[in-house]
């Protein structure tokens, strides 16, 4: 049986590449639709390497048929949207914020919480996790599951990406203004970021904690274990695709490196490049493109009792975002709907 499947937000950098994913796995459709703000209607869209799709309104499209609703316009948008997809009978799995904290939509990653899924059936609408999140769980679920981990300090390295096309061309434009001796004012972000990190992703909220560092304390709790203490602090830096983490672990029980590394390369999503010479590591730049969850330099944290260190890497518009939504499609129709 082949299903019947939109994608919200197709001309979007996520949008876009869960099309591309779609036809890689080769996804049991019968028929893909695009669609988008009024503005993009009619553009083309490109799915998998020979097909070409023509982008749809959003707001005028009737979901009456579509059984899977990929959806990454917004969370504005999908707070509109989702619902109305689901009134209709699809399943939407969604990328935005918006649905994510909500009690009766069900906050996945195949790996680390695959049987949550089931719990679609109250709202019809699947949230897709944070992209920092999603790296995180993924590699701190095998950790969690031989030793329990009681807290968390996690330091992250974001790409322009994670906040969009036009934060990723105003890296690019910042860059190249540097060359010719001109001064580009920043639109996007807060600060330049050609040259430059910025220790602010998201608003700032009452606690001094920015948006995306509470995203990444709540979302872990919620998917992983509501025990878990987390500390993070989120900067952007001027790479244009793929998050770098720098996690702390503190254990409840012993846990040798050895076997941490062990558990990590056994655990599904995960691949450990982890020698210990310049270079035996994993940066942003080769993980392009890749679907797994990349972990180095795994090693003692002496500072506390049963600490362990690690870094963590992974493509966030791939794992962090649209691969991580087709993988719960992948699931729900194995045994969901």
């Amino acid at each position: 049986m082949g299903y019947r499947v939109a994608v919200i937000g197709a001309t979007g950098n996520v949008g876009r590449e869960m099309l591309q994913i779609l036809a890689e796995r080769n996804f049991p459709a019968d028929e893909v639709v695009a669609l988008a703000s009024s503005r993009s209607t009619g553009q083309s869209v490109s799915f998998g390497e020979n097909a070409v799709l023509k982008v749809q309104d959003l707001a005028k499209f009737d979901f009456k048929g579509i059984d899977i609703a990929l959806s990454s316009p917004g969370a504005r948008v999908s707070a509109e949207h989702s619902p109305r997809a689901a009134k209709a009978g699809a399943v939407v799995i969604d990328n935005t914020s918006y649905w994510r904290m909500d009690p009766d939509v069900p906050l996945v990653v195949p790996e680390v919480n695959r049987e949550a899924i089931a719990g679609y059936k109250r709202r019809g609408i699947i949230a897709n996790p944070n992209c920092s999140t999603i790296q995180m769980v993924v590699a701190l679920k095998p950790l969690h599951d031989a030793a329990t981990i009681k807290r968390v300090v996690v330091a992250t390295y974001q790409s322009t990406s994670g906040a969009g096309k036009e934060a990723m061309d105003e890296l690019l434009n910042q860059t190249k203004s540097f060359f010719v001796n001109q001064d580009l004012e920043p639109k996007k972000f807060a600060k330049n970021i050609a040259f430059n990190v910025i220790p602010q992703i998201d608003v700032f909220m009452e606690d001094g904690s920015t948006k995306e560092e509470w995203k990444m304390v709540v979302e872990t709790k919620k998917i992983l274990d509501p025990k878990i203490k987390v500390h993070a602090t989120c900067v952007r830096v001027p790479t244009f695709i793929g998050h770098a983490e720098a996690v702390t672990i503190e254990l409840e029980q012993p846990l040798e490196e050895d076997e941490a590394r062990r558990l990590l390369a056994a655990a599904p999503g995960i691949l450990v490049v982890d020698r210990r010479e310049p270079g035996g590591y994993v940066t942003p730049k080769e993980v392009t493109g890749q679907d797994a969850v990349f972990v180095s330099r795994v090693r003692v944290d002496p500072t506390v009792e049963h600490g362990l260190s690690l870094w963590c890497v992974s493509d966030n518009l791939r794992k962090g975002a649209a691969l991580n939504a087709i993988q719960i499609a992948e699931e729900l129709i194995k045994g969901y709907i």
